[in-house]
């Protein structure tokens, strides 16, 4: 729901929007029909709730799970292990189903990769979804106008990887589209890809300040960022390059940019030690590095720079452990800086807590939700007369 709205408020409206989900609840079904957004379904039954419920839209989408059709990588993991999306059968169920339900327009897509940076693995993608099309139509006559190829445009998080060659994808694809769209003669069709990380990754760093050093059977380096700033590290074991800027600077003043990334790139690495770099959290994978040379020794006070945490800073944010998730600040083109989210507080952790209830909970009388959950703590676990 929290996209839609985003979505809604940046003045994005109709097709712009391509509501994927799984799971879905009604509100959010009815929220992107309100939108004209393209409903990209997860499941048949999704086909038969939306229906009964609240109509089909237009212009509907099906997610396809080609399972072991494809690998996947390590990042979205096995396709046959996966909850998301229709196999073969459902797909073509799905199609024949919504059209006699009285959806008049059809669009297909996949997610089987994540950060990928390999052409031929991303162009077989589009081989694999050209074809399906071609599938749809002679087996239900369906003309799918839209393929989505979703995302999974990687970028380079190591300094020796390179970035994807752009120009060779798009030929690789076009030619695919000839040789299975046009020269089979079906209509033309709009094709899409989800280029999220591939837009927004490089644009954002994690600054983060020096607090501890601790040496014990490892080095580590404590910084006062945790996983509820940046997951992917220790959900995914994920690199992200860090970057140890050792000369002060102004607090709330942000590191000048050309001292940071010189020419646009990360610093090249110049071994000062290994370290595992380690949050807060009272959990052992709250670590942004595991053995990590750095280009420079830290210090307390040092700030860290860890690069290429533009889509998965916030947005995968939490307050485990009671921690209050950061500011975030735009650099623009004429060097200055903004605030564009005020960090939380401690005040804004307890917002939803009503104390006064919480307190006054042995003195007044016990109303029938909270009966309820008392037979059902005391049926239910050896600590329910503790209720």
């Amino acid at each position: 729901m929290a996209e839609l709205v985003l979505s809604e408020r940046m003045g994005l409206t109709g097709e712009e929007i391509m509501f994927t989900s799984n799971n879905t609840p009604l509100k959010e079904f009815r929220q992107a029909k309100k939108l004209g957004a393209v409903v990209n379904f997860d499941d048949l039954s999704h086909i038969e709730f939306l229906h009964k419920e609240d109509g089909l839209p237009d212009m509907v989408s099906f997610r396809y799970n080609p399972g072991p059709e494809r690998t996947g990588n390590v990042l979205i993991g096995d396709p046959k292990a996966a909850k998301f999306g229709f196999t073969l059968d459902q797909l073509l169920t799905g199609f024949k189903r919504a059209k006699e339900l009285g959806a008049k327009r059809f669009g297909l897509h996949t997610m089987v990769v994540s950060n990928c940076l390999k052409v031929d693995e991303l162009v077989e993608t589009a081989r694999m979804l050209f074809m399906l099309a071609s599938t749809i139509k002679e087996q239900t006559g369906i003309d799918v106008e839209m393929v989505n190829l979703g995302g999974g445009i990687g970028i380079p998080y190591k300094p020796d990887e390179q970035i994807i060659d752009g120009a060779a994808l798009g030929d690789g694809i076009h030619e695919l589209y000839k040789e299975l769209i046009l020269d089979k003669g079906l209509p033309a069709k709009r094709v899409v890809m989800e280029c999220g990380r591939y837009i927004t990754g490089p644009s954002g760093s994690l600054f983060t300040r020096v607090v501890h050093r601790k040496q014990i059977y490892k080095n580590y380096v404590g910084v006062d960022a945790c996983m509820a700033n940046l997951m992917r590290p220790g959900m995914y074991d994920a690199y992200h390059h860090i970057s140890i800027v050792t000369n002060e600077t102004p607090v709330p003043g942000l590191p000048p940019r050309d001292h940071v990334m010189p020419d646009n790139s990360k610093d090249l690495i110049v071994k000062q030690g290994v370290f595992d770099v380690v949050g807060g959290l009272c959990e052992n994978n709250d670590k942004f590095a595991v053995d990590r040379p750095l280009n420079a020794e830290p210090r307390p006070g040092d700030m860290a720079i860890i690069h290429d945490s533009g889509p998965h800073g916030h947005s995968m944010g939490f307050n485990y452990n009671g921690k209050p998730r950061s500011a975030e600040y735009l650099y623009r083109p004429d060097g200055s800086v903004i605030e564009i989210r005020r960090a939380e507080n401690l005040d804004d952790l307890f917002f939803t807590v009503d104390f006064p209830a919480a307190l006054a909970m042995g003195s007044t009388p016990e109303g029938p939700v909270a009966r309820l959950w008392r037979e059902v703590f005391s049926c239910l676990s050896p600590l329910g007369k503790l209720f």
